[in-house]
């Protein structure tokens, strides 16, 4: 009973989280989102709110890694894997109806900078999806420095996809996106095939 009743206030603090943000996410609303007792809160988290956050923050961003890094390893061609990703974030925002997007961007945007530890999670967050696009591409023969500019591009055009699909209810622009980044990423792998062969040639 006190594992599912800390299951149940971590699960309801990071949909608040993910619809509200950090500051718009007060105890009050956990606890009675929760239907948890305020001392079973303190028992389970003693450091109250910003516990809470950082737990659930470090979870959602283990699970996404988790999920990026599988994504990717499950094809050789990254064009292919980046374009299921996006669809994928597609059928997400379509089964939720548009109501959750990124788990950690509402916390970033909220900038909570009176919470160090949650501030370099998100951070680090941001770092290691990117890093994960790149190493893909590097893998495929894309230049290291064009790679990290496509993962930076593909993991931006991500998160601003999934605002747009949010306010629009259609993920026909996730669709559309990925579809163009995948064909630019097909053409960045040609492009350093061929740059390969040509100086193995010399």
């Amino acid at each position: 009973m006190a594992n599912d009743t800390r299951t149940r206030i971590l699960e309801t603090t990071g949909l608040l989280l993910r619809q509200r943000g950090y500051h718009g996410t007060s105890l009050n609303d956990i606890l009675s989102a929760s239907g948890a007792p305020r001392g079973s809160l303190y028992f389970h988290f003693p450091g109250g709110k910003d516990q809470l956050v950082i737990e659930v923050t470090r979870a959602s961003v283990a699970d996404v890694t988790k999920r990026l890094g599988e994504a990717l390893a499950a094809e050789k061609d990254p064009a292919v894997a980046v374009h299921h990703i996006y669809q994928s974030v597609g059928r997400m925002l379509e089964d939720n109806e548009f109501s959750l997007g990124c788990p950690i961007a509402p916390v970033v945007l909220d900038a909570p900078t009176d919470v160090p530890e949650l501030v370099e999670l998100c951070r680090s967050a941001f770092e290691q999806w990117i890093s994960l696009l790149r190493d893909a591409f590097v893998r495929a023969g894309v230049p290291e420095r064009r790679a990290q500019a496509l993962a930076l591009l593909v993991e931006s055009s991500l998160e601003g996809l999934m605002v747009i699909a949010r306010a629009t209810r259609d993920r026909a622009p996730v669709q559309a996106v990925a579809d163009e980044v995948a064909a630019l990423i097909e053409a960045a792998v040609l492009a350093g095939k061929v740059k390969q062969r040509a100086d193995a040639a010399v």
